[in-house]
This record gives structure tokens, C-alpha cells and sequence, in this order.
């Protein structure tokens, strides 16, 4: 079942055009719109503030947000263009559309990592790095997975666990077809440092040969 969504809160533009959009930005506005889903295209305006908020927090163009516009019913939206300013490259626009429950979309879900009591690596003092925590999946809008359970139970210092070792729900689509590496076990530090120094071979003297140094009798001279 889906996790839960975000809200999205925005004001009904009443004006459009561009007098209508300079308007909205010295109100500290963003202005927007919103379109598809067999319905009239709604203009509206985003605060500014929470919006840039929402920018740098990342993944913006693929989360699933409950946009809530006063006058009007929650509708399920994911943004598909922010124009930004050319200067300044701050948002001067946006673009969302309506989706259906049946809609495929691209969003990241977040992977939850299960059995690390019971880890061997880690029990012998490994290190769990996890080199992907949200994984890209192709999801239906009206049933969207709240997480990916990792299963890390059995891994030992040196295993690597993939993508291909966690159970994809019924009805999603990973958007990568290779068999990535989501985390792995490896060695603590200072282990590690000391397998290095133990497969370092030692160093071997050499001298530089002069005639003092090879064994035999020193070549004669026609002095």
C-alpha cells in the first residue's frame, strides 16, 4: 500500500497572462499550473518559500504530491517542468499534471535494511555502506510501495547485496535493467589496513654492480 503522500498547498490564480505572473511573484508567489486527467487546466500559485524549500530538499520532479487548492478537491500531482530564471536560476514557473490511479510513474522508494542483528559481517566488526538508499521504480499513482525491505541476515565481510536480492512489489518496475549493488559488508579500517601491510611484499635490496661487487678475478689491464 502507498505511503503517504505529501501535501502540496497552492492558491487559485484568478488572472492569467504575464501581468498575472509578475503579479504573483512580488506577492512571493510562484505562479503555476495544473493539467491532464480529462479535466480544465488550473492556474495557481505556489509560496515561494516553501517551494524553493521543496527544491533543495531534492527529487521534486519525482514525487507524488496531494496538491490542496482551496475551492477545489485534493488531487494527486507530480511536477513535469520548473522554468527558472536565466540570472538568477530561481523558479519562475511550474508544471504539474493530474494522474490517474492507473498512471505509471518514476519515483524513488526508500529501502529499509532488516537482520542487521543477525549480520555475520557485521557481527565480526564489519561495515555495512549503503550505496543506495531509495531505489528508482516504475509504480502505478494508485498503489505505491511505502518501502523496499532489505534483508541483510546473511551477509558476511565481503558479500554485497543487489538489487536482484530484494523483492520488487507486484506492479512496479525497476527503471534500470542491469543487477545493481544497493549496499554492502566490508572490512573495518583497520583490518583492512592490516591485510594491505600483510600482502605487501617485503622489499628486496638491490645494489648497484661495480666491479668491486662481482665474484671473480678483476678483468685485466694492458697497463
Amino acid at each position: 500500500m502507498a505511503g503517504e503522500i505529501p501535501d502540496l498547498e497552492a492558491l487559485e490564480r484568478t488572472g492569467t497572462g504575464k501581468g498575472a505572473a509578475r503579479q504573483a511573484r512580488r506577492e512571493n508567489l510562484v505562479p503555476g499550473i495544473v493539467f491532464g486527467g480529462d479535466k480544465e487546466p488550473l492556474p495557481i500559485n505556489l509560496p515561494y518559500n516553501d517551494l524553493i524549500k521543496r527544491l533543495k530538499a531534492g527529487r521534486f520532479k519525482s514525487t507524488l504530491f496531494n496538491l490542496k487548492v482551496e475551492g477545489h478537491e485534493d488531487v494527486r500531482v507530480i511536477c513535469r517542468d520548473v522554468q527558472r530564471d536565466i540570472v538568477k536560476d530561481l523558479p519562475t514557473h511550474v508544471d504539474f499534471m493530474r494522474l490517474r490511479r492507473t498512471s505509471k510513474i518514476n519515483l524513488f522508494i526508500p529501502v529499509e535494511f532488516v537482520g542487521e542483528e543477525e549480520c555475520p559481517g557485521l557481527k565480526a566488526g564489519g561495515v555495512m555502506t549503503v550505496v543506495r538508499p531509495e531505489v528508482e521504480l516504475i509504480v502505478t499513482a494508485g498503489d505505491i510501495p511505502e518501502k523496499l525491505v532489505a534483508d541483510v541476515s546473511k551477509l558476511a565481510i565481503g558479500d554485497t547485496l543487489h538489487i536482484s536480492d530484494i523483492e520488487i512489489p507486484a506492479g512496479a518496475k525497476k527503471t534500470i535493467d542491469r543487477d545493481f549493488v544497493v549496499a554492502n559488508i566490508a572490512a573495518p579500517s583497520a583490518l583492512a589496513s592490516q591485510d594491505d601491510e600483510e600482502e605487501t611484499p617485503e622489499e628486496t635490496e638491490v645494489m648497484e654492480q661495480h666491479a668491486e661487487t662481482v665474484e671473480g678475478e678483476p678483468e685485466q689491464t694492458d697497463d
